[in-house]
């Protein structure tokens, strides 16, 4: 035979008060309440603060490849070594191509991306892909070479305006914020596992070191 419930009369209102006032346990389910919440405070600090480091040591490893591009031969195929003679034929070599349209000839911007295995793009690969985000490729880095009017001179070398450029990344988080975000509240978060990285690039005029008139 099973034994019979012991009713709550002959318990005792002392006994009762003593149960309701009982606060064994509670400290478990507060902490329940709570760690979700500060994992998704905590991991969340950390998974941002990857990022912030990641996109800063990016730009940085732009700013140095936008040095090393400018004073090095042409990362990308096909641009030209001298300025020539424009459509205006009447101008002597050694003359700006700022002082008037025609004097230089107009050159279409030339862009390739670290993929184009060429001296340069090797030597700054090389250099800076240990600071890049772990997903950048070489179809990641870009260089671009736009001719400016402002620069150079008619027989001289060319000096374009060089930009370096880090596009197309994405940040992946390594912690499950997502699933945080649902245990602390949030309802069926949808929060993404990666997110687009800016797009950053840096510009700087190709060093001229010629001298004089001709050229």
């Amino acid at each position: 035979m099973s034994p019979r419930p012991i009713p709550l009369a002959r318990i005792g209102r002392p006994a009762l008060a003593r149960f309701g006032r009982a606060e064994d346990g509670t400290t478990l389910v507060e902490l329940a309440i709570v760690l979700p919440l500060f994992l998704l405070i905590f991991l969340g600090l950390i998974d941002f603060g990857r990022m912030g480091a990641e996109y800063v040591m990016a730009q940085k490893a732009m700013e140095r490849a936008a040095r090393i591009a400018a004073v090095r031969p042409p990362a990308c195929v096909g641009v030209p070594q001298f300025y020539t003679r424009g459509t205006d034929p009447s101008h002597a070599y050694g003359t700006g191509c700022r002082v008037a349209a025609g004097v230089c000839r107009t050159e279409p911007t030339y862009q390739c991306t670290a993929a184009n295995r060429t001296a340069t793009s090797d030597e700054i690969w090389v250099l800076l892909s240990p600071i890049l985000p772990s997903e950048a490729t070489r179809e990641n880095l870009r260089f671009r070479y736009e001719y400016d009017a402002n620069l150079g001179f008619l027989g001289g070398p060319y000096v374009p305006m060089v930009t370096v450029q880090l596009e197309d990344l994405s940040f992946r988080f390594v912690t499950p914020l997502a699933a945080l975000a649902t245990l602390a509240g949030a309802g069926n978060s949808d929060l993404p596992m990666t997110v687009p990285m800016p797009n950053m690039s840096v510009s700087l005029p190709a060093e001229d070191l010629a001298q004089g008139n001709n050229g």
